[in-house]
């Protein structure tokens, strides 16, 4: 018998009706694929919140004025925000990388800088970044996991907080799965119906003016931001580490989108946590051939849907190590 039979045959041996724990058993069975055990253990358990800001947004394309970007951080780093109520809630350890925020922020120990640049290009005019930054975010997000991964983080999810980042997440799902940019953008923040339209209006123009581009690198450069890519890095460094990888909303999952078209083997290792209420997240998520855990009709971002799954992956991962086979426990199997 190999390693996924006797994984199997653990699984339909519990004290309970064949699949009756449905998702749980599929979660189950993935985690301790990857880790190829049949006691998977989730340990450090991380979640890494990226933050930048977008020369895109002064086109108007956000409900909400740049400033927010900052101000959100803070609001993150004093403890104030979803994502830390979670997160305090699950013991998850919550870090904040500031990827590009157009501020500058004070040390503090939850808060990594990693600052590409005061924001992106406005990439209706040009690439939102040049091939020296796209470099600089994989070499540190590659830093930010590797330094995770040795203190024996085996779980880690990503958040993003970014004014405008949107857009561009629209863009590379658009540009990635060719797409028409109608079925890819919805209302982010929140925008009325003038500003929706006016929103479309404006990414079309960009995928217009970056139409020649091929690799899927090229078009997180041109059409990306820094906390996207910096995501993106993360996730693939992640992958390299054998962890499992706990994918967010509509902006983490296009991040990931990427990291799927440069290795498309990180599928193995990643947990799709929420179905988010933005539109388009369904359909990204169909193309990946993946089923999400929960659809509470989130779209706020930071990692939340990540640290709302969590408690039930580790339901997922408890029942395989803690509940009585029928051997075990004495009980008739049919």
């Amino acid at each position: 018998m190999n390693f996924e039979q006797a994984l199997q045959q653990k699984i339909d041996l519990k004290t309970k009706p064949l699949k009756a724990l449905g998702k749980l058993e599929t979660i189950a069975y993935q985690i301790a694929k990857i880790q190829q055990s049949l006691t998977p253990e989730l340990s450090m358990p991380h979640l890494l919140v990226y933050a930048a800001d977008h020369g895109l947004a002064k086109e108007g394309v956000s409900a909400y004025p740049q400033e927010v970007t900052p101000q959100m951080v803070y609001n993150f780093l004093n403890g104030g925000a979803a994502i830390n109520v979670f997160c305090n809630q699950n013991h998850i350890n919550l870090q904040i990388i500031d990827a590009g925020v157009n501020a500058d922020f004070p040390p503090h120990p939850a808060l990594i800088s990693s600052k590409t640049a005061y924001g992106t290009a406005n990439m209706l005019k040009e690439k939102a970044m040049s091939k020296e930054q796209l470099d600089y975010c994989f070499r540190e997000a590659e830093n930010h996991i590797l330094a995770i991964a040795e203190a024996g983080c085996t779980i880690i999810g990503f958040g993003e907080m970014g004014i405008g980042n949107t857009s561009a997440a629209s863009l590379l799902m658009s540009s990635l799965l060719d797409l028409p940019i109608a079925d890819c953008t919805g209302r982010g923040t929140g925008v009325d119906d003038a500003q929706y339209k006016r929103k479309q209006a404006i990414l079309q123009q960009v995928l217009d003016t970056h139409n020649e581009l091929n690799s899927p690198l090229d078009k997180l450069q041109a059409m990306g931001g820094f906390e996207i890519a910096q995501i993106c890095a993360a996730m693939l460094t992640a992958y390299k580490h054998n962890m499992i990888i706990l994918v967010d909303g509509f902006i983490c999952s296009s991040a990931f989108l990427v990291a799927y078209h440069l290795n498309p083997a990180i599928v193995d290792n990643a947990i799709f946590c929420h179905q988010s209420d933005e539109l388009g997240h369904r359909t990204l998520l169909d193309k990946l051939g993946v089923s999400p855990i929960l659809n509470l009709q989130l779209r706020l971002g930071e990692g939340t849907g990540c640290a709302l799954a969590y408690p039930i992956i580790q339901s997922a991962v408890n029942f395989l190590n803690e509940m009585a086979s029928f051997e075990s426990a004495n009980v008739s199997n049919k």
